[in-house]
């Protein structure tokens, strides 16, 4: 009898508890996109432009700890023997290799300016492109130049310029981004079946439904023995047939080809 029932029991595979953890903030981070995503555009773009700001500013703060020494090692002329131009330099070179609360200045309102004008521009034109992300990247440059004092005499200008400058950098980047971020073609015959594994908390077995060929297209058509052939163990046999017969759209499609 006992035997028997070890026999019936389905033994769960342990979870890694970092992958464990990396979903329960998943879980959080897509619970407050939500409900972002439900509330005004002047409360979404607060909201963005401060939390991004705070982590700018951190990330800032850092950097400042790390070049603080340089610069305090560094001696500084003084200013009265200066022109304009070799001023503007030194403000430059200032800014780019201030302190701490320097560095996180300069880090939150380019990042905080950022993220304020992506999430209205995406708010408004209903997608995240090229050029929401150029305009956006000009936004914060120019503001950094504004803020950190590398305009020199010519504020405007200069903010102008660096704008430019981010936008084509950001500009770039979101381009090879898109470039080498789209998942390779086969993966897209998988997005369902990866999703059901993930859910099961098998996705370790994703590489063998991938050399046995087994498609999203094949799960209503899965049985114990094409799940045995490609090497899953009998545990997690009996959860993925379990999960195909208590999913309706699967089962439907089961229906039909019988």
């Amino acid at each position: 009898m006992e035997r028997g029932k070890e026999q019936g029991m389905v033994v769960m595979p342990q979870q890694n508890p970092l992958e464990q953890l990396q979903a329960k903030f998943k879980e959080v981070e897509t619970s407050f996109r939500g409900w972002l995503a439900k509330q005004s555009l002047p409360v979404e773009a607060a909201v963005v432009t401060t939390t991004s700001a705070a982590q700018g500013a951190a990330i800032g703060a850092f950097m400042g700890t790390l070049t603080n020494d340089v610069s305090s090692s560094l001696p500084t002329p003084p200013q009265a023997s200066l022109d304009a131009q070799a001023m503007a330099s030194l403000k430059q070179a200032q800014a780019l290799s201030g302190g701490p609360l320097i560095q996180a200045r300069n880090f939150a309102v380019m990042t905080g300016v950022n993220a304020g004008i992506s999430c209205v521009m995406k708010r408004l034109r209903g997608k995240e492109d090229v050029q929401s992300s150029m305009v956006a990247a000009f936004g914060s440059g120019a503001m950094f130049s504004l803020v950190s004092g590398m305009g020199g005499p010519n504020q405007i200008a200069n903010a102008a310029t660096s704008g430019l400058f981010f936008a084509l950098v950001q500009g770039g980047l979101f381009q090879l981004g898109q470039k080498f971020s789209q998942p390779p073609a086969e993966d897209i015959y998988y997005s369902r079946t990866r999703s059901m594994l993930s859910s099961l908390g098998l996705q370790n077995y994703e590489k063998n439904f991938k050399k046995g060929l087994l498609t999203d297209n094949t799960l209503p058509l899965l049985t114990d023995s094409a799940l045995r052939d490609v090497k899953i163990p009998p545990g997690p046999r009996l959860l993925i047939l379990d999960h195909i017969q208590r999913d309706a759209e699967l089962k439907e499609k089961q229906g039909r080809r019988r």
